[in-house]
Formats: structure tokens, C-alpha cells, sequence
């Protein structure tokens, strides 16, 4: 699994290995490669914190951030207000639009954090199948923790009895997948840390300047 780095300091550092946890760690010694532009993807379950998670994730290390939320079509967000899980053929439209996105982040050279529910293996092949300069990380948290945050949560479209649908859909991302999968029961912090030290174990990536902007 190739994961390049946005660092300007990689011109001057040694080769750096990447995803030591994972089944295919790979090693890049090519400062050029290591300045290709690299999408994260967070993933999970509506209460896993992906948002959260990947808001903070992208503000540390200066990337771009998009909520897959704003991609979806306003027929979606109302059949989600209104209690109604969506289908394959509702999120399809969904998947290609925040696929559209990566894809033009990716032809600017821009890294970015972006999120998506990404329930089944299908849509998780979708989004990552061609762009090798995206990986996805996947928040693992109980049904409790769940079913905790979305009962706290106000003003947002995705009502709790929706969980259920959620977990009945969701196929755990398997072994050959291009997915990490991350414990996020605790703060939100916590999790970042622990997805930049399993991701960059070397030190986190980020480009010299100023933060970049959070709007899509």
C-alpha cells in the first residue's frame, strides 16, 4: 500500500516506511515521490467520529478537509431526516461525487482528509480502486458508544434510529482491503494521534505555510 508523504522536508530526510502495521508496508526513497499529494479517507459508522476526527486530523496536519455529508443530494439528506435508510442507488450519486473530488485534489497536488461511511466493501473498492494516493483509515466503535453520541447530538439530519440500518449494511473491512482500522472510543484527539503514528510512524507529514483552508 503506497501512502506518499507532502513534505518538504523529505529532500533533505532519509527513505521513509510507511504502514508498518499493515500487511504491505512500503518503503519510499524517492524525495519526488514523497511529495505526491495524499487523500485520507476516514470512514464509519454515523457516530464513529469520522467527522470530528477527520476535521482535527486535516487542521493538524495542514491538509484540506471535506465532510462527505455535503456531498450528498438533497433527496438523501431528506429521506435521512425523515428516518428512511438509503439504498445502493441513493449513495451512488454520492460515491462518484466525492470520488469527483479526491480525483481533483489529486490532478492539483493537493493532500486531503476526507470522510464517507464507506458501510461496504463495494463502496470501499469504489473510492480507493485507481487512486493510489488515497488509503482509508476506518473508526471501530461499539453499538453503546454509538448509540451514546448520536442521542447527544443536535441539528444534524441522521437520526439515531438509523443505527440499526447502518450496522445491518456494514461489512467490516477484511484483511487485503487498502483500509486501517482504528479503535475510536476515546477523544477525538486521541484517535488522530493514534492514526498518524500507525500512518507515519517517522514523524507526521505536512506541508511549510500556513493551515490550509477547511472548505471544499
Amino acid at each position: 500500500m503506497t501512502l506518499p508523504t507532502l513534505c518538504p522536508r523529505a529532500l533533505t530526510s532519509p527513505p521513509l516506511t510507511v504502514n508498518v502495521g499493515h500487511p504491505y508496508p512500503v518503503t519510499i526513497r524517492s524525495p519526488r515521490a514523497r511529495l505526491q499529494a495524499v487523500i485520507l479517507i476516514v470512514a464509519g459508522v454515523a457516530g464513529s467520529g469520522k467527522t470530528s476526527v477527520g476535521a482535527l486530523l486535516a487542521g493538524r496536519l495542514r491538509w484540506r478537509f471535506a465532510d462527505a455529508d455535503t456531498f450528498h443530494p438533497e433527496a438523501n439528506v431528506a429521506k435521512m431526516g425523515a428516518g428512511v435508510p438509503l439504498t445502493d442507488e441513493d449513495r451512488a450519486p454520492w460515491l462518484r461525487a466525492i470520488g469527483d473530488w479526491m480525483d481533483a485534489r489529486i490532478a492539483a497536488g493537493q493532500s486531503a482528509v476526507v470522510t464517507c461511511s464507506a458501510l461496504k466493501r463495494a463502496y470501499r473498492d469504489q473510492l480507493l480502486s485507481g487512486r493510489p494516493a488515497a488509503t482509508m483509515v476506518f473508526l471501530q466503535v461499539s453499538r453503546d458508544v454509538l448509540a451514546s453520541r448520536l442521542n447527544s447530538r443536535h441539528e444534524h439530519f441522521f437520526p439515531e434510529k438509523l443505527l440499526d440500518s447502518q450496522l445491518a449494511a456494514l461489512e467490516p473491512p477484511e484483511r487485503d482491503e487498502r483500509v486501517y482500522t482504528v479503535p475510536a472510543e476515546g477523544e477525538p484527539a486521541q484517535t488522530v494521534a493514534a492514526i498518524i503514528g500507525l500512518l507515519w510512524p517517522d514523524g507526521e507529514p505536512g506541508p511549510e505555510g500556513p493551515p490550509v483552508s477547511g472548505t471544499p
